[in-house]
């Protein structure tokens, strides 16, 4: 099969990847309009079972990624100056670079015999016309879906919160929350590292926060230097990096879910943030898109016919996806209605923000909801030590420090 992806990132790469374990003699090109060695953001965040799942289907890329990520097992929450908590998981979590993350599966494809040209641009599938599948995944803007828009039934849904994603020289070791108040309202950042240099910070609030504190008017030094005020506790005093835009004001953004009802047309198939996005929230982008590349290399592989083979990816794939943009969009309204339960004893505001994914939780008084929470986890606990003769699991502690 001659196949031509469009888009360097990991959804294009691990595909290529995967297409070339499978059947070696697979013609494969990657076409990134980017320089090599370009890209955007800083960290990519993965748990054990991304971890696992990438040993299982190409050993050589997981190692490499591994031996360059960091790892963390617990999170810090700061709230104000009332609270510090630290919360223990029984999961694994793991940060790399994700210019490194590309880096590692670029040099994996060529080392499989696929073809990568930087700096090259797609801008219609018609240019890749001897091509017997064109993979999209030039992501969330991707122009060959917006080509298509009406016969992909490409929907959009913006977030109300404002957020920036930002870099930062402090090397957290644990995930890191910090909430504080200021006189225009809650303003709040998540820090995790992902090198031994660097974190990634994504600071998060209200649009009336956003427009209170002037980020709306303000240039990306000015508003680095304001952010870096505002979490000082956190910061060490070190600084906060940004990305700035043509015309040097700070990158802020609403997120934008993007659904499609569609996943294929003809030989073209979206792939990763070109057939959907969840929100950063609950860091399950980068995962989610190596998941795709892997369902749709099995359904190419199995089944004769390709119209069938993509019927079969998006059948198969979409209810994952689904279950995790529900996830998602809960997890996001959680923060756009943080006042709901900022004020509560920082343990049970954070233990329901464990639980942000829930649809209940909205709809329930939140203190009624942590009663009830508390009351099924100490059943759980309770028939967990009854049935392994009063050995547990990995436990989740909560710890008040201050």
């Amino acid at each position: 099969m001659k196949v031509a992806c469009v888009g360097g990132g990991p959804a294009s790469l691990y595909f290529s990847i995967l297409m070339k374990l499978v059947d070696p003699s697979h013609d494969i090109t990657v076409y990134e309009r980017n320089p090599a060695g370009s890209t955007y953001g800083w960290g990519v965040t993965y748990w054990d079972d991304v971890r696992n799942s990438l040993h299982g289907t190409d050993p050589e890329s997981a190692r490499a990624i591994g031996e360059s990520s960091v790892r963390w097992d617990g999170w810090v929450v700061h709230v104000q100056d009332r609270t510090t908590m630290t919360v223990e998981h029984g999961d694994e979590g793991f940060g790399i670079s994700r210019r490194e993350m590309l880096g590692i599966l670029a040099e994996r494809a060529r080392s499989l015999g696929v073809r990568i040209e930087f700096e090259r641009e797609i801008t219609d599938e018609g240019e890749l016309a001897d091509a017997d599948l064109v993979v999209a995944g030039d992501g969330a803007n991707s122009v060959l879906r917006e080509r298509h828009a009406d016969h992909f039934g490409t929907e959009v849904v913006v977030g109300r919160n404002t957020y920036v994603w930002l870099g930062t020289t402090k090397v957290f070791d644990s995930f890191t929350f910090s909430f504080v108040e200021t006189a225009h309202g809650w303003i709040w950042c998540y820090c995790y590292g992902f090198s031994k240099e660097h974190s990634t910070c994504v600071v998060e609030c209200s649009p009336e926060t956003w427009r209170g504190l002037g980020f709306h008017e303000a240039n990306e030094a000015d508003s680095l230097a304001l952010l870096e005020k505002i979490f000082a506790d956190i910061l060490d005093g070190h600084p906060l990096i940004g990305r700035a835009d043509a015309d040097g004001g700070a990158y802020w953004l609403n997120f934008r879910t993007l659904t499609n009802r569609t996943w294929h047309r003809g030989n073209l198939v979206l792939l990763g943030d070109a057939a959907h996005t969840t929100h950063y929230s609950i860091g399950a982008g980068t995962a989610l898109a190596l998941g795709d590349a892997a369902f749709l290399v099995t359904a190419l592989h199995e089944e004769t016919q390709l119209q069938s083979a993509l019927a079969r990816y998006e059948r198969e794939r979409r209810s994952d996806v689904l279950a995790a943009q529900k996830s998602a969009r809960h997890s996001a309204q959680w923060y756009e209605n943080l006042q709901r339960y900022i004020d509560l004893p920082s343990p049970q505001m954070f233990a329901l923000h464990d639980q942000r994914y829930s649809s209940l939780l909205p709809h329930v008084p939140p203190r009624l909801y942590y009663r009830i929470y508390r009351m099924v986890t100490g059943l759980q606990s309770l028939r967990g030590r009854l049935g392994s003769k009063g050995r547990t699991g990995p436990e989740r502690r909560i710890t008040r420090t201050r």
